[in-house]
């Protein structure tokens, strides 16, 4: 086989363990073998649309079979997987598409207006509407395309340099910067997950984050899928549904970002849930908070926490079970395959440096941004830490003003661009404070323009029609000035001190 990229997985997979189960999702399962089916007959349909080695296949749409079957398929044609974050307003998906040029959008049914909208913007060369039935309708049925495609083998070189999938992540500017991962890449990481976190065949994992965040699809969805285990694909999160599938579904693994967590912990149903199934819960985005650390190892459970970004897709720290509560608060050690240092060599937080075969070769069509990423063979993060005796690494700031709120990444300069437009609005800065729920939220000041006096609720509104609602600020503050270093520069901290951040003045980590 000269395919030796990830599309092979499944058909790989078939040769050993061809009949058993592979994906769960509303009542339907699909063996390795029928997913090695699929996944080629998606090939075909893609090929038979136009899609060719390098083209950028774009998805929009839940946590369904389609999105993996579309993901190896695009593979095994050599082509490149850009899945869309379903969250972000029809204007940031216009921009994604006119930096990726997908050959291909395939979306689910009820995303059918945006799919139809962006390929009559231009952007988007031909799109297909995934879920079949009725409401698919017409040619552009991914499901009628499948019965006519022809099964066989289909083997194209595909190697561990070549591009796998293009992720975006907002960049400090607004625009959106899109990360290539290659075949090699996400294999590294893959492999990473599976030694530092004892994945096992036998294992069956819910997904109910999204598979278009690297986290999810790249820390376990893949690596279930390599060693054979099985996935409950959720299209959205529910605690109640959760805990269900916990106790009656076989869920032994799961991943979310702490709020996630915090909601299961908070259900009327969580102290008298049968968890004895699950082992293992992995968590990123965001530090899990001691006290929710100490919910969950009351009743028999640990974390593993992780560190890392989609630059190093993702995983760069670990942090073990069995140094859950020993080391709350740190990131971890270093994944197996991953070699994780600081730029500084004296005492203090440095910024963190990654390197390793999962490190992206750079951004798409951004030649300075990849060179200033990817300095002296290595990753520069754009976040501090601090090492301790053992090597474990905790996150104490950020380099950059780049905030996480719900396992969300904001980038401040992307929302004050926005809110800046509105036509009262003379000046503004965001910055990210800590909270309760959401780990961290925005925080938003505006100078009204002279004579105008625009309220919180109408900025608010204006900025809900222009990007997603996880980067529209929890507080939106109209002043009369902004605070400013003495060199004019708007002063940031003296803006979180003012907001209330307790962090203002220095504090516990900001990332994890």
């Amino acid at each position: 086989m000269r395919n030796h990229g990830i599309g092979s997985w499944p058909a790989r997979r078939a040769r050993a363990a061809g009949a058993r189960t592979a994906v769960v999702h509303d009542g339907r399962t699909t063996a390795y073998r029928e997913l090695a089916e699929r996944s080629r007959r998606t090939a075909r349909a893609l090929e038979r649309r136009g899609v060719a080695r390098g083209d950028r296949v774009a998805y929009l749409g839940a946590n369904r079979p389609e999105f993996l079957e579309t993901m190896f398929g695009a593979a095994l044609l050599g082509a490149v997987f850009t899945p869309f974050n379903t969250r972000l307003a029809y204007t940031e998906l216009e921009a994604l598409a006119a930096d990726s040029a997908p050959a291909l959008l395939v979306a689910d049914a009820d995303r059918r207006g945006d799919a139809a909208a962006l390929a009559d913007a231009g952007p988007v060369g031909d799109v297909l509407l995934a879920g079949g039935g009725e409401e698919a309708g017409g040619d552009a049925d991914l499901e009628r395309e499948l019965a006519a495609a022809p099964d066989g083998e289909i083997d194209r070189p595909v190697g561990a340099d070549d591009p796998f999938l293009l992720l975006y992540t907002s960049g400090s500017t607004g625009r959106p910067k899109g990360v290539v991962l290659t075949h090699g890449n996400v294999t590294w990481n893959c492999v990473n997950s599976v030694v530092d976190t004892d994945l096992a065949s036998t294992d069956t994992a819910l997904v109910s984050a999204p598979m278009f965040h690297t986290a999810a699809l790249n820390m376990l969805c893949l690596p279930v899928l390599l060693k054979g285990g099985r996935l409950l694909l959720e299209e959205r999160f529910d605690a109640e549904r959760s805990l269900d599938l916990i106790e009656h579904a076989g869920v032994t693994v799961m991943f979310g970002v702490p709020t996630m967590y915090e909601s299961i912990a908070r259900s009327d149903h969580w102290s008298g849930a049968d968890l004895s199934g699950l082992r293992l819960l992995m968590c990123g985005g965001a530090p899990v908070p001691p006290p929710l650390i100490e919910r969950y190892r009351a009743r028999g459970l640990a974390f593993v926490q992780g560190y890392g970004l989609t630059e190093a897709a993702p995983g760069a720290l670990m942090l073990p079970v069995a140094d859950c509560g020993s080391k709350a608060g740190s990131a971890g050690v270093a994944a197996f395959f991953t070699d994780v240092r600081t730029a500084g060599t004296g005492p203090g937080p440095a910024e963190v440096l990654v390197e390793g075969p999962n490190v992206t070769p750079g951004y798409r069509g951004r030649p300075a941004e990849t060179a200033a990423a990817l300095r002296g063979g290595w990753l520069h993060t754009g976040d501090a830490a601090e090492v301790d005796g053992d090597g474990y690494f905790r996150i104490v700031d950020r380099v950059k003003d780049m905030y996480i709120t719900g396992g969300e990444n904001v980038y401040p300069a992307e929302v004050e661009a926005v809110l800046a437009a509105h036509p009262a609005v003379r000046e503004c800065a965001v910055v990210g404070i800590a909270d309760d729920v959401w780990g961290e939220a925005g925080a938003a000041v505006a100078v009204p323009v002279p004579g105008a006096a625009p309220g919180a609720d109408e900025l608010r509104s204006f900025l809900e029609e222009r990007i997603a609602r996880y980067k529209v600020p929890a507080r939106i503050d109209v002043v009369g000035e902004l605070p400013r270093s003495g060199v004019g520069k708007i002063d940031k901290q003296a803006l979180r001190s003012r907001m209330g951040d307790a962090r203002a003045g220095g504090g516990g980590p900001a990332a994890g």
